[in-house]
């Protein structure tokens, strides 16, 4: 795990970190600002594109060389990022080169960090026993949560005293995953994997696979969810507690580290309550999570909104891990590559549309998006949990 857990925390550190630095180098060269938003959901169409592609390549030439040959890309391109910024904001380039350069860098990033995710979680399920992959998961998503808060906070702190230092530093994490996972991570699969592609090499998984079919929806919904709480909560902290724009931002992004906090608390006990089935973890969290989203609704103040925040992020803590283990669990063992893949990306899919789908029932009513998802997600509370209630139960 160790090495699986250092190559999520880097990545997800060096991804945030760009969201954190591109909204400041975008009005240091007088860009507008729809560049840094098409920067960021470019990157996330072709992350949900290639995440499938490159979980069936791991299945069919391992997992390692698929982990090394994204990792090895993502740093490339994100070097090349760092460099072409420092030059903008020397004047060394025009500004339709810098678009050009941002929207390109941020869709090859995508591409290639589309490799990790889904490999990484099908490199657990090869060693890992059904009962123990959500607890496994769980360990992975406190190394992705950790990167969430450490990746802007870390950005920030340099982009004060210079933009380009804080591109340069992230750029440096993917190499540290690189020499982390060519190092530590073991070469060879389980025997009992590297026997059963060779019976059946590169066997095609549909996207609409009937037993991934509750895994990818629970995994589109979730993302959805918080991709759409992520892009609202400066908006309606201004709108809602009056607050100026400088002030807006300061509650969003301690909103943001409660979210993160709250997500690793939350996978700490799906790590420890091991006999738990995944199906229980996700009715209950979807439960906490969408009260924890209805209740956004209520808060007038900066307290508020972060308790609803942290509160909703708890649930979604408990969803996330769990839903990679009952796709896990759903398929055979030269499939997992595939699987991990879809169920990435429909959480791709989440990225690219929770956004959108956000800013626009926001502009109807502020509160309205939040009542959508948190009513979504009460709704797939009850589905789980009706569908998971033993059958002699059901009769009586």
């Amino acid at each position: 795990m160790a090495p699986l857990a250092i190559a999520a925390l880097t990545g997800t550190m060096a991804m945030m970190a760009y969201v954190a630095v591109i909204g400041p180098v975008v009005r240091r060269l007088g860009l507008p600002e729809w560049v840094a938003g098409l920067s960021i959901t470019v990157g996330g169409v072709f992350w949900m594109l290639l995440a499938r592609w490159w979980g069936g390549v791991s299945d069919r030439h391992g997992r390692k060389p698929v982990l090394l040959a994204g990792l090895a890309a993502f740093a490339l391109v994100y070097g090349a990022l760092a460099i072409g910024v420092d030059l903008a904001l020397r004047g060394h380039l025009a500004p339709l080169a810098v678009i050009a350069l941002l929207i390109v860098t941020r869709a090859l990033i995508g591409a290639f960090y589309a490799a990790v995710p889904p490999t990484a979680a099908a490199t657990i399920v090869d060693h890992t026993p059904p009962q123990l992959r959500a607890s496994r998961m769980a360990q992975l998503g406190t190394a992705n949560a950790l990167g969430m808060v450490a990746g802007p906070a870390a950005a920030g702190w340099l982009a004060t005293r210079d933009l380009g230092i804080a591109l340069y530093a992230a750029a440096t994490l993917p190499v540290l995953a690189l020499l982390v996972i060519g190092l530590a991570l073991p070469h060879r699969a389980p025997s009992h994997a590297v026997a059963d592609a060779g019976k059946r090499p590169g066997a095609a998984l549909r996207l609409r696979d009937p037993r991934l079919r509750q895994a990818c929806a629970t995994a589109f919904l979730a993302m959805t969810s918080v991709a759409i709480a992520q892009v609202l909560v400066g908006f309606f902290a201004i709108d809602r507690l009056g607050l100026s724009e400088q002030a807006g931002a300061r509650v969003a992004g301690l909103s943001l580290a409660a979210v993160g906090v709250s997500l690793i608390v939350s996978q700490q006990f799906v790590m420890r309550c091991k006999s738990v089935p995944p199906t229980r973890w996700i009715w209950t969290g979807a439960l906490i999570g969408g009260l924890g989203f209805s209740s956004v609704l209520f808060a007038h103040s900066q307290a508020a909104l972060l308790s609803s925040y942290g509160f909703a992020a708890f649930g979604m803590g408990l969803i996330f891990p769990t839903f990679q283990a009952m796709a896990a669990n759903a398929v055979q063992p030269h499939e997992q590559g595939a699987a991990a893949g879809v169920l990435s990306a429909a959480q791709g899919l989440g990225m690219v549309l929770g956004p959108l789908a956000g800013t626009l029932l926001y502009r109807l009513a502020p509160a309205l998006p939040y009542l959508v998802v948190g009513g979504a997600l009460i709704a797939l509370s009850v589905y789980t949990a009706s569908r998971t209630q033993p059958r002699s139960a059901l009769k009586h």
